[in-house]
């Protein structure tokens, strides 16, 4: 059992093993003035775990009510997300109601964005149920939904009250699922640690005994980068290694290629531009596009770099006439380039 303290603008803890699903409850009644929980979850977990956490919720005391949308990125929209503030209003919630996101990298993406903006913001537990958001996407505040031009176009930093990861929900993701974690998990080895690399170059499974070390050291180095620049306006902006081609290779998929698979490629992409304009040793490049295709993502693109390089341009990393690229140096470094949009082209060309 772990626990790893943020300090962000709002502190908070992340509980590894600490809490289990059926003592959500204990923790949502620790919070001060909560009235009741309002749970989001999605139509793949909510039959899984739903009742489960509301009736731990119950057992604290704390009435509960719960919003259920359809899974998949196709429902982070602004028509779900108004939908989830209307349930909220209709359920009686307050101020002092508490969020709690039960589900995987959509699901607390929608959720921890209702609560940002519901009655100008209300109390969130992040209580993530795939690797991806236990790794990544429930830690550090950002919240937000797509809209049709692009990824994560509206949204707000706002950090959660806690965040409960139990790992043995992870036993019920489908493989595809589980894989799509991975993507997270080795690009938290290309950015900041060569270590965490060497560990998962021989594939993660469900049962493997290094996947709670792996999580925890993955929450670490998302912990240190949100406390160094929370508001993304540096450091914060390697945690989107291989993330604006693997958006461009979202958008161009109709989310038919899943977020980990997406960035998974997008890595590959970018390693490979890296290797071709002098950045990157190929040994370190050659490496890491060795482990993604050991995984099973695709490290060759199914688009044209043009496709990529248009779809790309609606990226909210892109600053007028800039985009803002991390470089791949080496396993466990890379860098922030400004790059002129005639440059980004090029790197794109280079990648394919």
């Amino acid at each position: 059992m772990s626990v790893v303290h943020v300090s962000a603008s709002k502190p908070y803890d992340i509980y590894i093993n600490e809490y289990r699903l059926d003592e959500v409850g204990r923790l949502c009644a620790t919070m001060p003035r909560v009235d009741k929980a309002f749970i989001v979850s999605d139509s793949n977990v909510a039959p899984l775990y739903l009742d489960r956490v509301g009736e731990s919720v119950r057992s604290s005391g704390l009435a509960w009510d719960s919003f259920v949308f359809p899974a998949g990125e196709r429902s982070k929209t602004l028509e779900t997300y108004g939908r989830l503030l209307v349930a909220m209003a209709e359920a009686g919630c307050t101020r002092d109601s508490l969020v709690v996101a039960l589900g995987g990298g959509v699901t607390g993406d929608i959720a921890g964005f209702a609560a940002a903006t519901y009655m100008r913001g209300c109390a969130c537990i992040q209580v993530p149920t795939s690797l991806l958001a236990c790794v990544d996407s429930s830690v550090g505040g950002k919240t937000a939904v797509d809209l049709p031009l692009g990824k994560n176009l509206v949204g707000a930093f706002f950090q959660p009250d806690a965040v409960v990861i139990d790992t043995s929900v992870l036993a019920t993701l489908e493989p595809h699922f589980f894989t799509d974690g991975c993507a997270e998990v080795i690009k938290y080895g290309v950015i900041a640690d060569a270590g965490l690399f060497d560990m998962i170059q021989q594939p993660l499974s469900l049962q493997d005994p290094r996947l709670e070390q792996v999580i925890f050291r993955c929450v670490q180095v998302k912990r240190d980068v949100v406390e160094a620049d929370e508001q993304e306006r540096g450091l914060r902006q390697t945690l989107n290694f291989g993330h604006t081609l693997g958006h461009s290779i979202e958008s161009l998929s109709h989310f038919g290629v899943t977020h980990g698979f997406a960035v998974g490629c997008g890595m590959a992409l970018m390693a490979r531009g890296c290797q071709r304009l002098g950045i990157c040793d190929p040994s370190d490049a050659s490496r890491l596009i060795g482990v993604l295709a050991s995984y099973g993502f695709d490290v060759e693109a199914s688009w044209p770099p043009e496709q990529l390089y248009s779809a790309a341009l609606q990226d909210k990393k892109r600053h007028g006439s800039v985009m803002n690229v991390v470089a791949m140096e080496g396993i466990g470094k890379v860098r922030i380039d400004a790059l002129p949009l005639e440059q980004f082209k090029q790197l794109v060309e280079r990648s394919v």
